[in-house]
């Protein structure tokens, strides 16, 4: 069994239609998963069921052999889950420093060292630990949003969207930490519209098309497969 095993997930918000159908998503300690596919399939609500965000018909959500379906995400988190959502995921009128703070919220013990370790895989945070977090660029936004995540050491750590509006050199430079993060051995679960780019860091990934999985493979593979490349690739 992965060590996160989110198996034959069916749901939706509320009373509505089913988003995801039978949607499988699987990460080991170490690797970066990614979920991709055109707009509208699906791939946000499957990170969100995978964190308790919302309810599920059928399915389950193991993590680290222990199944944590019915859970709601405050458990999860204390569990070893972090998520950095796509939007407002960051506290613009504290401080870079107060953000990373907020992160270690759960935590008892002294998290200097994270937040060493934070600043030393995000330099320009360290720079800027004293400047309103609102001032920064989009990049060093998402630098904050990630490091307040990591300052609650997760396991497992899920990222929406992250290079979402940043410039391709940004992008890559996001891409670069998200593999240190991995080195160290967390797991990294990442939703990502650059699906080229995603998956040549992915171990493995997942292409959903209205709530299903249609491709499951290494990254590489993914990259490699005509239909793959011609549907979702551009070519």
């Amino acid at each position: 069994m992965s060590f996160l095993d989110a198996s034959g997930m069916t749901g939706g918000y509320g009373s509505g239609a089913d988003i995801i159908r039978d949607c499988t998503i699987t990460v080991e300690r170490g690797e970066i998963a990614v979920v991709v596919g055109p707009n509208g399939a699906g791939k946000s609500t499957a990170m969100k069921a995978v964190f308790g965000m919302l309810n599920l018909r059928e399915g389950t959500v193991m993590l680290d052999g222990r199944e944590i379906t019915h859970l709601p995400p405050q458990e999860r988190v204390n569990l070893g889950m972090g998520l950095v959502p796509q939007v407002r995921n960051i506290f613009v009128t504290m401080t870079v420093q107060e953000n990373l703070e907020m992160g270690a919220f759960i935590r008892n013990d002294d998290f200097g060292d994270t937040m060493a370790q934070v600043f030393e895989l995000f330099p320009v945070l360290k720079e800027k630990r004293h400047q309103p977090a609102g001032e920064l660029s989009g990049g060093q936004r998402q630098q904050v949003a990630v490091g307040r995540a990591l300052m609650t050491q997760p396991k497992l750590l899920m990222l929406d969207e992250p290079t979402a509006g940043v410039s391709p050199i940004v992008m890559d430079e996001l891409f670069d930490r998200i593999l240190e993060v991995a080195r160290s051995g967390i797991a990294i679960l990442m939703v990502e519209q650059n699906a080229r780019q995603a998956l040549e860091i992915a171990d493995r990934g997942f292409v959903l098309v209205n709530g299903e999985n249609r491709y499951t493979d290494s990254g590489r593979a993914l990259l490699a497969n005509p239909e793959v490349r011609r549907s979702f690739l551009g070519g």
